[in-house]
């Protein structure tokens, strides 16, 4: 069908690339490891994710020169403290193609979600994000998936759609691409903490209220940043927010599962062995919530627990003893 280049070989990259390529295109992944690359080529196999096969029409290269010319879509799906300085690195050999953001993040410096790095990078490149519940290990198997393209341009949203949907995986359409963004990235945050109420054995109660509460953070923020509350209350937000919260296969769930159990963000990011994207982006949006004027209490003791070693009884008991309120 298509000829597209994945920027990234870690467990999305890699499951995208075993969907895309199972679907019938041919995919080509970069990457900066050349032990990853190598076991892709010659093993078919992402050490990510031990049970899934590399299909022989993918190969990978660290070059990106290889990976991206001929190709009809990039998709980016690095660490977002990387995106920038990655696209630096082949900005020069973007043409025509759509430019497709598979990683969920802030930027930390510029405050700024993906899309408007790479609208910064790539301004005469039309952009679109894909978001949604989607672990990594359930997609490289073939276990039924809904996502969500979002972009302003029609031509991009057809596309992905036609090269990515199959029985297995059913792709929404969507414009709110600020608002697909902003789900991805703040749902993040919010599932550590119910990681963190895991790790307190707080029950059932508290786990639904924190993710209720936090969703209702998300969606103020969203709408005073741009996007669509409807968007927040859908896969990009909610369903996004419901498979990262409740899962064993999220980083983020088990980051704070750990650190309510009593251990250190360090010590957790160092157990899990791959990016905590919460981790990266608690500070972030700390300080789009004071930017925005938007009350946001539980990002709040997240940003506590994690940069000021607040202890997680202790911001619970913060949290249950504010001022009474009305629901919002």
């Amino acid at each position: 069908m298509s000829n597209i280049a994945i920027i990234g070989s870690g467990s999305w990259g890699s499951a995208l690339a075993i969907h895309l390529a199972n679907n019938g295109n041919n995919v080509k992944m970069w990457s900066f490891s050349e032990e990853e690359k190598d076991l892709i080529n010659n093993e078919r196999k992402c050490k990510f994710l031990p049970n899934a096969r590399i299909p022989e029409n993918v190969m990978c290269t660290s070059d990106f020169k290889e990976a991206i010319e001929g190709t009809k879509m990039i998709l980016i799906v690095t660490p977002s403290k990387f995106v920038r300085e990655t696209i630096k690195k082949f900005e020069h050999l973007v043409t025509n193609q759509y430019i497709i953001i598979c990683s969920k993040g802030f930027e930390a410096d510029t405050l700024y979600t993906l899309d408007k790095v790479v609208e910064e990078e790539l301004p005469n490149a039309k952009i679109g994000g894909l978001s949604g519940p989607s672990h990594a290990e359930e997609v490289s198997e073939g276990i039924a998936t809904t996502l969500v393209i979002a972009s302003k341009h029609e031509d991009l949203l057809e596309e992905v759609q036609q090269n990515f949907m199959n029985e297995n995986l059913r792709i929404y359409k969507s414009y709110d691409l600020q608002g697909a963004e902003l789900g991805g990235a703040l749902k993040n945050i919010v599932a550590f903490c119910a990681g963190v109420a895991t790790g307190l054995e707080l029950g059932d109660n508290a786990f639904a209220a924190l993710l209720t509460r936090g969703l209702s953070e998300m969606a103020k923020l969203t709408v005073k940043m741009g996007g669509n509350m409807n968007t927040i209350y859908g896969l990009t937000g909610l369903g996004d927010l419901i498979v990262t919260g409740m899962s064993n296969h999220s980083r983020n769930r088990r980051a704070g599962i750990l650190v309510g159990q009593g251990k250190t963000i360090e010590d957790a990011k160092a157990e899990i062995g791959m990016v905590v994207e919460s981790a990266d982006n608690v500070k972030t949006t700390y300080e789009l919530s004071k930017k925005y004027n938007v009350e946001m209490p539980i990002v709040r003791m997240a940003y506590k627990v994690i940069f000021e070693h607040f202890p997680p009884k202790d911001a619970l008991y913060e949290l249950m003893t504010r001022n009474p309120k009305f629901e919002d």
